[in-house]
């Protein structure tokens, strides 16, 4: 895709929703933390359903620990994995009380040496959080790199330099945003609605679906 195409593309999933956000319902860096975490391999909505319960109980890391691996579970049973979900966040509540102050670290490496916690996780934190122009790859946004030819690559790692490197400054900040609920509501996996999708004349994928 053509440098100008690429702030085309931009430009436009920003007039379509100039302020995006991550879907999952936090109360505090904690909370989303912890929703990050337990969204792995799950829906947002399913977490979301889960996470209402248990954030009004427990939304910070010394109330965590203190609910405890066993009830924690209880409360995160219809998500996927919930077992080592439960044991990662007891872990991880636990570190930041030790190591941070009962506080989310604005600091990558602080964030990925937490249990449970990968670069994705990271990288959503450190944009939803604190602000910063980083880029998470998902299965939704690596599709969609990989389709429209945005930035192309075979790992999630490849992806996200490349979106890095090519996105326009402007456009940085909520690119991660953009793309994820791009790729979950129109440029969906088994059928894209390209007919309602408003980068599709940009797009190079060649299997655009009609009306």
């Amino acid at each position: 895709m053509r440098k100008a195409d690429i702030a085309e593309f931009f430009a436009r999933l920003q007039a379509q929703n100039p302020e995006p956000t991550t879907e999952l319902v936090s109360i505090n860096n904690f909370t989303l933390l912890v929703a990050v975490v337990l969204s792995a391999q799950a829906t947002d909505v399913g977490v979301n359903k889960a996470t209402g319960p248990l954030f009004a109980v427990a939304d910070t890391p010394a109330k965590m620990v203190a609910l405890g691996e066993d009830k924690l579970r209880d409360y995160i049973r219809t998500i996927g994995l919930y077992r080592n979900k439960a044991k990662n966040v007891i872990k991880l509540s636990a570190a930041l009380l030790a190591d941070h102050g009962g506080q989310v670290p604005a600091d990558r490496a602080a964030l990925e040496a937490l249990p449970g916690v990968g670069r994705k996780t990271a990288n959503v934190v450190l944009n939803t959080a604190f602000g910063e122009s980083t880029i998470a790859v998902d299965t939704h946004l690596f599709r969609l790199a990989n389709r429209t030819g945005l930035a192309p690559g075979k790992t999630p790692l490849a992806v996200e330099q490349g979106l890095l490197r090519r996105v326009p400054p402007d456009y940085l900040r909520h690119a991660h945003h953009w793309l994820i609920l791009h790729g979950r509501y129109i440029c969906k996996a088994r059928k894209p609605d390209c007919p309602n999708c408003v980068v599709r004349d940009l797009c190079d994928f060649k299997g655009k679906t009609v009306a």
